[in-house]
């Protein structure tokens, strides 16, 4: 978002919010007689009888009614009471109620309604290429030459672009992007990720066997969180998520028929986790069901920490003492802007560790093309690594994901050149570097502005953004407009975000969405 997209949250545009009857027609005896010709005789006990006597909803079979026309229709085999019911208890904020209603004052402005504000300002999804980040652009000439091989002719592009593509297109089944590929992904690929892992964690050794290359980092978050789930009752799989969390984790465990289990981060210490919470929500879980994994979102979303190392080593010990299965989602790895601040892989601390941890504790890692400087939403690239997980289960992984034939293949190829970009001496390096240093410088300012801009408004206050691309700064909400809200049926702070978005048109995610301690109130704002 552009700085004077960002200038509007002002202390003038921000909302301080301070205002039948049973029976029917006897049948003849003729008819009875009629209906024992026509149907075999039941005796008043018999099971066939008492199964005639229920409803056909009761039976679960589609009911007949009258349509307009007169005439007999037949109702819908699935309905609300008969689908899956875990799918009811699924939500997602980030494309909720407020959002429909953003896309509804769109096309209200499109079609000549005034309103307040010239255009809907969608601030409530890490989208960066909808919002004006630039593609970079070496990754669209390779995919470009990847999608119409016949371009490998053209002298305009670089020689180290067209080779890039010759050699994905060499993994491609037929020579085509249009094929599909392994289940586990595109080997060479596979190989290129685990060399980009070994760099960045100082030489930690990374086989390829252990990465599975996936649609977005959500696919794989959610193949693990299918791995992990069992039992029933009071042995029923709890997952440990933060609060405030991204809403993939609580909508995943709703259909999987999992129990969440919320820690809350520390927001007086700018949203850092705390092994005391941990533990408190760990002891408390155990009364009613059974913990197995501690899912960490580093850097935060939607709350813009950067975990420190010794937090890292902290969550480590706690994991191994309390035997968890650790899922790290660090797709905003590259997002970090705060002096002091640095992002540590949990693999990379786990195995400086020591045996004693590095051969034990069990990790998934996550990463993905969706954020950092790359932005590419929408050819949803990413992986996952797995460390220390058990032969046998890792075949049933491997199936898993085989159910879903493989991730798209273009995301693959650009998951490649993310892992793998130009290299110094060849001759796309240096605009290479020009564009992503300046996507990142770019990503820098706006998380600082956003913070300064936020504490200038009455009733607003933010934490430092660190990295990833939010903020989720607290608002305080009158009794009145609180009171308002429950009337309506809202929660209060998705009644501050609905106003804002028809005064202003700017559309924020409210913070209930994420979840937050009772009591206080926030919102999700893009930077």
């Amino acid at each position: 978002m552009s700085a004077t997209r960002i200038r509007i949250l002002s202390a003038r545009n921000v909302l301080p919010l301070g205002r039948g009857q049973s029976g029917g027609a006897q049948r003849s005896d003729g008819d009875s007689k009629l209906r024992l010709l026509t149907s075999p005789h039941l005796s008043p006990s018999s099971p066939a009888r008492a199964l005639s006597s229920l409803s056909a909803t009761r039976r679960g079979l589609p009911q007949e009614k009258m349509s307009e026309n007169g005439m007999m229709s037949r109702a819908k085999v699935l309905t609300i009471d008969n689908m899956n019911p875990t799918v009811k208890k699924v939500e997602y904020a980030v494309r909720g109620p407020i959002v429909q209603r953003a896309l509804e004052l769109e096309r209200e402005l499109s079609e000549g309604m005034k309103k307040p504000f010239a255009e809907v300002i969608k601030a409530n999804i890490g989208d960066a290429h909808a919002m004006g980040q630039q593609p970079i652009t070496f990754f669209r000439q390779v995919l470009a030459l990847c999608s119409y091989p016949e371009l490998l002719n053209d002298n305009t592009f670089p020689e180290d672009a067209k080779s890039r593509a010759h050699r994905i297109l060499q993994s491609c089944g037929g020579n085509s992007m249009g094929s599909y590929s392994a289940s586990q992904g595109i080997e060479s690929v596979r190989k290129d990720v685990a060399l980009y892992i070994e760099r960045r964690d100082g030489g930690m050794p990374c086989d390829p066997d252990n990465i599975y290359l996936t649609t977005g980092a959500s696919d794989g978050i959610v193949t693990m969180l299918k791995l992990l789930v069992c039992g029933e009752g009071a042995s029923r799989t709890g997952i440990m998520i933060s609060i405030p969390q991204y809403p993939l984790y609580s909508a995943a465990l709703a259909e999987l028929g999992a129990v969440q289990i919320n820690y809350y981060l520390n927001e007086e210490n700018c949203w850092s986790m705390d092994i005391n919470e941990l533990q408190r929500a760990l002891n408390e879980a155990r009364e009613y069901c059974n913990p197995r994994a501690l899912c960490i979102i580093n850097p935060g979303n939607p709350t813009g920490q950067v975990q420190s190392r010794q937090c890292i080593e902290d969550v480590i010990r706690f994991a191994a003492k309390e035997r968890l299965f650790l899922m790290a989602d660090e797709v905003y790895q590259d997002n970090v802007y705060a002096d002091g601040c640095e992002f540590h892989s949990f693999k990379k601390v786990l195995f400086e560790m020591g045996p004693e941890y590095s051969k034990s504790v069990e990790l998934a890692s996550f990463h993905s093309t969706s954020k950092c400087y790359m932005g590419e939403c929408g050819f949803r690239g990413g992986y996952m690594e797995i460390i220390n997980m058990d032969d046998e289960v890792k075949v049933q992984l491997t199936k898993l994901v085989s159910v879903r034939l493989c991730p798209p293949v273009p995301g693959q190829a650009l998951m490649d050149l993310v892992v793998n970009p130009p290299q110094p001496g060849e001759p796309s390096y240096d605009s290479f570097l020009k564009e992503r240093t300046a996507t990142l410088n770019a990503l820098a300012e706006k998380a600082k502005l956003t913070e300064q801009v936020l504490n200038t408004v009455q009733g607003i206050s933010c934490n430092p953004v660190q990295g990833a691309m939010y903020s989720f700064p607290r608002i305080i909400i009158p009794e009145k407009a609180i009171k308002e809200a429950m009337a309506l049926g809202q929660q209060p702070d998705m009644f501050y975000c609905m106003k804002m978005l028809e005064e202003t048109g700017i559309c924020l995610v409210p913070g209930s969405g994420f979840g937050q301690k009772d009591g206080t109130y926030h919102f999700r704002y893009s930077a």
